[in-house]
């Protein structure tokens, strides 16, 4: 969460996510309806067939964060519902999904934060992957604390002050320093780096995913607790909990290059598609339709709480958006 790349949320727009998140989970998998293949198939072919076998069969990867659950719903639906495939989903890490999308054991990753490395081997080298065009969602990581800490303490949005309040973030498990609550340990994130580089007493530590994240979030924001939290834009959490960003050192190109040396914030994402190249070429109208799926991070936000909040299963919450919302999705199917 959602994946700063590489520094996931690192790129300048999923760049960064520069946190990737391979957001983890067999319990989510579980819980969200997903359904897990193997990764094998036509894994060593390098090539993708043709939207399956039978020229109608679609697979596309599912990360392990809610928003990004929300494309791969609301695309299946319409793909099974409107141009008549069959779809099947994997759910994998952010790694390994763009090794899976080289091989064609996965047609299209519908949201990336950016994976430079993953880019520059697949994309640009290889030419195994191509890119599918933005998804309309910008994707932001950062550190944030409640806004009712803010309010009664508003010098705490600047990093240089956050050692100055560092007491209030501590826990039992934090040794005295102030913790930072981050999501998945498979996230990728600067943030030892940062806190080592700015000098910050301050300590990481992992919920385990993005489910677990969110609860601890919730407990402290309904028990009114101080906490500093390692957070990203879109989620549709952040209709619940209100919260502000602490400003780090301004993110310019490069500084993050070298993850041991990391001192700046994460920049902003333009979250990103992309497509195995044979199944781009050979796709047909699925991969037209994929090229074409571009949404609002409202909208997005819409389907991700009616699943993570509401307890839909994901089908059941990509219906109900398509049918509220003809206007948008009809201009994704092919001319």
């Amino acid at each position: 969460m959602p994946s700063a790349s590489t520094t996931r949320p690192t790129s300048p727009a999923r760049t960064t996510r520069t946190a990737h998140a391979v957001r983890t989970a067999t319990a989510v998998a579980a819980a969200l309806g997903v359904l897990t293949l193997s990764a094998c198939g036509a894994a060593e072919t390098g090539k993708s067939q043709q939207a399956g076998s039978d020229g109608k069969t679609v697979t596309l990867t599912v990360p392990s964060w809610v928003g990004a659950q929300a494309n791969t719903a609301v695309a299946a639906y319409l793909l099974e519902n409107e141009l008549g495939y069959k779809v099947r989903t994997q759910q994998l890490g952010e790694v390994l999904a763009w090794d899976a999308l080289s091989k064609g054991d996965v047609d299209a990753i519908l949201e990336d934060w950016g994976h430079p490395k993953e880019e520059k081997n697949y994309v640009e080298e290889k030419k195994t992957v191509v890119r599918g065009g933005d998804l309309g969602v910008t994707g932001h990581i950062g550190w944030y604390v409640p806004k009712y800490f803010a309010d009664a303490h508003p010098d705490v949005t600047d990093w240089k002050n956050l050692d100055k309040y560092a007491k209030h973030f501590a826990t039992a498990e934090s040794g005295g320093k102030g913790q930072i609550l981050e999501g998945s340990p498979d996230y990728v994130t600067h943030d030892d780096a940062i806190i080592k580089n700015l000098k910050l007493n301050l300590k990481t530590k992992y919920a385990g995913s993005e489910a677990a994240q969110i609860t601890a979030i919730k407990k402290y924001a309904e028990e009114k607790k101080p906490f500093l939290t390692y957070w990203w834009t879109p989620q549709w959490l952040n209709a619940q909990v209100d919260l502000v960003e602490v400003k780090l050192p301004p993110h310019k190109e490069g500084c993050d290059a070298d993850p041991e040396k990391v001192a700046c914030g994460y920049p902003n994402t333009p979250l990103q598609k992309y497509l195995n190249a044979d199944f781009a070429k050979n796709g047909g109208e699925a991969a037209e339709f994929l090229k074409n799926f571009t949404w609002t991070t409202e909208q997005q936000n819409e389907v991700a709480l009616m699943i993570a909040d509401r307890k839909m299963s994901p089908k059941a919450a990509a219906e109900k958006w398509v049918k509220a919302n003809e206007a948008t999705w009809k201009t994704w199917l092919p001319k």
